[in-house]
């Protein structure tokens, strides 16, 4: 098996992992912030909260390694897109990494109201509340930034041929759609958490589900690769 083989599988293990990843690290996470009375039930919660922050880690390690790993390959057909790529999604790692910080100290806070009971209850609240919030419009930027790398990578993988265009387009399309549609849930157009709003991520999710499928069963297109046109200027 070649490197370019190898590579393959590994970025198409890596979008599948981040997926996987997010589905689960929200799962354990969102329905105990998600209920009314999540300040009471947050620390007695606190080892389900952990395990889904860890397992959403995994989503930030998983971009930058599609990223850094693609590179070598990207960058014989546009550098400088290529290595914007790996810029974009290591931002996106970062704001991952503050959008795991809030429900860490839910935990905190979470113990604190128990503690401080009533009288002192809707002091805890309003900062719960506010800490909600800006869980809520970080993963907006997760999803802006995600719908930016989403075009690039679709752009490069269209230019190059590396994989079926058909399926480009389609990472474009999805990319598109996820950035105009979180631009307009930001300004309160539409909600992309529920009902029709959540079609805005579903062209995006096709092309991560798709992509990786295709990398790990087919690989890259050899000749793209080899193709003079993919030479190091």
């Amino acid at each position: 098996m070649d490197s370019n083989r190898k590579t393959a599988i590994i970025v198409g293990v890596l979008f599948l992992t981040a997926t996987v990843a997010g589905i689960l690290g929200n799962s354990l996470i969102d329905p105990i912030l998600n209920a009314p009375d999540y300040l009471i039930n947050v620390y007695p919660n606190r080892t389900q909260m952990i395990i889904g922050v860890l397992i959403s880690f995994i989503i930030g390690l998983a971009v930058v390694g599609i990223a850094v790993f693609m590179f070598p390959i990207l960058k014989k057909h546009n550098e400088p897109i290529a290595l914007g790529y790996v810029g974009i999604r290591t931002a996106e790692f970062a704001i991952i990494l503050v959008y795991l910080i809030s429900p860490l100290i839910l935990i905190t806070l979470s113990q604190e109201y128990v503690k401080a009971g009533a009288p002192d209850a809707s002091s805890f609240q309003t900062l719960g509340a506010v800490l909600i919030a800006v869980r809520h419009w970080i993963w907006r930027l997760v999803y802006i930034i995600n719908g930016v790398a989403s075009l690039m990578l679709a752009y490069l993988l269209y230019q190059s041929k590396l994989i079926p265009r058909s399926i480009s387009v389609l990472g474009l399309i999805g990319g598109a759609v996820l950035l105009a549609g979180t631009s307009l849930a930001m300004f309160g157009l539409i909600d992309v958490d529920q009902g029709a709003g959540m079609l805005v991520v579903l062209p995006g999710g096709l092309f991560e589900l798709i992509l990786p499928i295709w990398l790990i069963v087919k690989g890259f297109n050899s000749s793209a690769i080899d193709s003079p046109s993919a030479k190091q200027i």
